[in-house]
């Protein structure tokens, strides 16, 4: 249905349940080992890396939304469903190719033996990685690593691209003037305080915290449930997923993630709308 390998899920597990930030460096290794073409590995990364329940709980809450938590996340989820089976058909995702990582090549094969069912076939092969599998000691040592440079290394320039976001949201003009074109289309939706709204609504594409910070004075419930669920639909950070995208070998630039926010805010936002209709009254 996404044009996935089934394995894929064990990335999309490790974000809803850990961190977002877990899934993409997943998802970066499983490319750069050649477990993952370059088209698998970005409509994962920008389809499937959802924030933590813990994180859309903290949204929420944010919001003052935290007597409706189960509703507002189920329809975060199905946001996140109906733009994870179009994304991966339009462009940009869809021009990628499946090619494996040059420098390794393809390193696994998937087809089961015609005269062994698919389970037993996964349990060979999961009890043959386990055979194969590193010293627990170099297993820790290489956690440690990716900690220490995500703590080091990202942590530094995603508070600053978070924080210099915030203060052009706070002291200028420049979100108000590029949600103009917003505006109409939320109070043709019927969302109160469009034009606080609108705003909100883009400002996301910095940093995954700020749409619910400028949504938190907003009066109308229906607005704060619409912003805070899109904003949890759009996926595409550029404090934090962006950061990492860029510093991998996954070939997906700037320009590609601003067009995959665009693409998917216009996708789940009409739905979001729809459902935030019949639940806030």
């Amino acid at each position: 249905m996404f044009q996935l390998p089934g394995r894929a899920s064990v990335d999309s597990v490790a974000s809803w349940m850990g961190n977002n930030m877990v899934s993409i460096l997943i998802t970066i290794d499983q490319y750069e080992n050649g477990y993952y073409s370059k088209k698998e590995s970005a409509v994962i990364v920008t389809n499937f890396t959802i924030t933590s329940i813990g994180f859309a709980l903290i949204i929420a809450s944010l919001l003052q939304l935290e007597q409706m938590f189960l509703p507002f996340y189920a329809t975060v989820l199905v946001g996140v469903f109906v733009a994870a089976v179009i994304c991966p058909r339009i462009p940009p995702l869809s021009w990628m190719k499946n090619e494996y990582y040059e420098p390794v090549g393809k390193q696994i094969k998937e087809e089961a033996p015609t005269d062994t069912s698919t389970f037993s076939w996964a349990w060979t092969k999961a009890v043959a990685k386990a055979d194969g599998a590193d010293k627990p000691t170099n297993i820790v040592k290489k956690g440690v690593y990716n900690a220490v440079d995500i703590w080091l290394g990202m942590l530094p320039i995603v508070m600053a691209i978070g924080t210099l976001a915030l203060i052009i949201a706070e002291f200028t003009s420049f979100f108000q003037w590029i949600s103009y074109p917003l505006v109409p289309v939320l109070e043709w939706m019927q969302i109160p305080e469009a034009a606080q709204a609108a705003p909100a609504l883009l400002v996301g594409f910095a940093d995954m915290f700020l749409p619910a910070i400028l949504a938190s004075g907003i009066e109308s419930e229906l607005t704060r449930f619409v912003v805070g669920a899109v904003s949890l639909t759009q996926l595409i950070y550029l404090s934090e997923i962006g950061v990492m995208l860029i510093r991998s070998k996954i070939p997906v630039n700037f320009w590609q993630l601003l067009a995959l926010f665009i693409i998917r805010t216009i996708i789940t936002l009409p739905i979001v709308v729809l459902i935030a209709h019949f639940i806030v009254f």
